[in-house]
């Protein structure tokens, strides 16, 4: 279990990064018939306290979660490939008992926090469903399969990967501590230095190769610092009233965002049961591998951050470069390095799985909890995706570089997962 010590660290950080009151969000539990996306919406609820402050561990309970939930309903009547094989075939069992249940079993145990929240929905769930054997075959279903899940990634490298220390070279282009994480009481901060580790859940990690960042000394690098200087500055001149709500917007944990649009576009295609429940374990597997993908790809770069960049622009040996000490990101610069932009990967992972199931050509809006009020609109979930990267520059947190091999890793990575969870006949 992560020790106390980065507990209380989440909770600052989470209380940091808090800008409203949240409230549940378009697509959560009540607004669907479908209890697959009721519970994806209960488990998006549960993760709101934490938003800003662990996005590594909601990508992966989500995707346990959706894991979980699949392999119910396909022992019920299977028209995918399990995920783990093993749970006995249960044709008479309640579908609904049976995704609410292995829900249950995930989220209780992996959001303690939130067990009020998660029991009380889940005791909604069995009132609507009528008593009997149905019933009682769906709930032990379920529960078998959260027990099937939560055993393949006990030791999958999650609880180990928040300990590792990170020590800067202070050499030019290494990455270091960034304000407020460079001091007390949050830091010096690096945060999951070990994620890159973790089992994936659908792909093989040594398969992606990324070029890395650009040379400190090229032209090219001399002008991607400069651009995200002047558009991602606190003050930029350039930077339009728009382009700041897209920096604000997305904002937010990509698990939670990509969710959210999930939901909201799955309900609007009238997705089945069955249909809903593997592109969303499949979504999810692909965001929590773009993360571990992404953080092995993070740690192995360990480019700095363009706050870094700018304010020692001196020593970086390109004479094209002016630093500028008074510098500071539109946005807070999340404590890990820049190269790749996970959240970047992340939204092109699940647009690209999302693409696959529907077609590029699906308009959808979406809100967001770290721009109250705000709902945006998109005609293509490529469109999104690509503005989801896109809003990275803008809070001046990452190179164009960054951000453009982040939506390559995860296209990618979305890509290869779509191969799992086949049609049976």
């Amino acid at each position: 279990m992560i020790n106390e010590l980065l507990r209380s660290r989440r909770l600052a950080l989470a209380a940091f990064f808090a800008i409203a009151m949240f409230t549940s969000p378009a697509g959560t539990a009540g607004e669907v018939d479908n209890a697959v996306l009721e519970w994806n919406g209960i488990a998006t609820k549960a993760f709101l306290p934490t938003q800003g402050s662990d996005p590594l561990n909601q990508s992966r309970i989500y995707a346990m979660l959706h894991a979980a939930i699949h392999d119910a309903l396909n022992a019920i009547r299977q028209q995918y490939e399990f995920y783990t094989p093993g749970l006995p075939t249960s044709p008479n069992a309640a579908a609904e008992a049976a995704v609410a249940a292995a829900a249950h079993g995930v989220l209780m145990r992996l959001i303690p926090d939130q067990q009020a929240l998660i029991h009380a929905a889940y005791l909604r769930a069995l009132s609507a469903i009528p008593d009997g054997s149905a019933e009682q075959q769906g709930v032990l279903l379920g529960e078998m399969a959260a027990t099937m899940i939560l055993a393949r990634r006990a030791d999958d490298g999650a609880a180990e990967a928040f300990s590792r220390p990170y020590v800067p070279s202070g050499q030019p282009g290494d990455y270091t501590f960034t304000p407020p994480f460079d001091a007390p009481p949050l830091g010096p901060l690096v945060f999951g230095t070990g994620w890159g580790d973790v089992t994936p859940f659908a792909v093989n990690p040594t398969g992606f190769h990324l070029p890395g960042p650009l040379q400190l000394r090229s032209a090219a690098y001399a002008h991607d610092l400069a651009y995200v200087k002047a558009i991602g500055g606190m003050d930029s001149t350039i930077r339009t009233a728009e382009q700041s709500e897209i920096a604000r917007f997305w904002y937010e944990d990509s698990p939670i965002g990509w969710n959210r649009i999930a939901n909201t576009v799955v309900a609007q295609e009238g997705a089945s049961l069955w249909d809903s429940a593997r592109i969303l374990a499949l979504m999810n597997f692909a965001m929590a591998d773009g993360f571990i993908v992404g953080f092995a790809s993070k740690f192995d770069a360990r480019f700095w951050r363009p706050v870094t960049a700018i304010h020692d622009a001196a020593a970086d040996g390109n004479r094209f470069t002016m630093p500028d000490e008074n510098w500071s990101s539109y946005l807070t610069t999340p404590p890990v390095p820049d190269y790749p932009s996970t959240h970047t990967v992340l939204g092109a992972a699940a647009a690209r799985v999302l693409v696959e199931a529907f077609g590029d050509r699906v308009a959808f809006s979406t809100t967001s909890v770290t721009e109250p009020g705000v709902t945006r609109s998109f005609v293509s979930l490529s469109t999104a995706a690509m503005e989801n990267g896109w809003s990275r520059i803008y809070a001046g947190i990452h190179f164009v570089r960054a951000v453009e091999h982040g939506y390559l890793l995860g296209t990618k990575i979305g890509q290869r997962t779509t191969h799992l969870l086949k049609p049976v006949k």
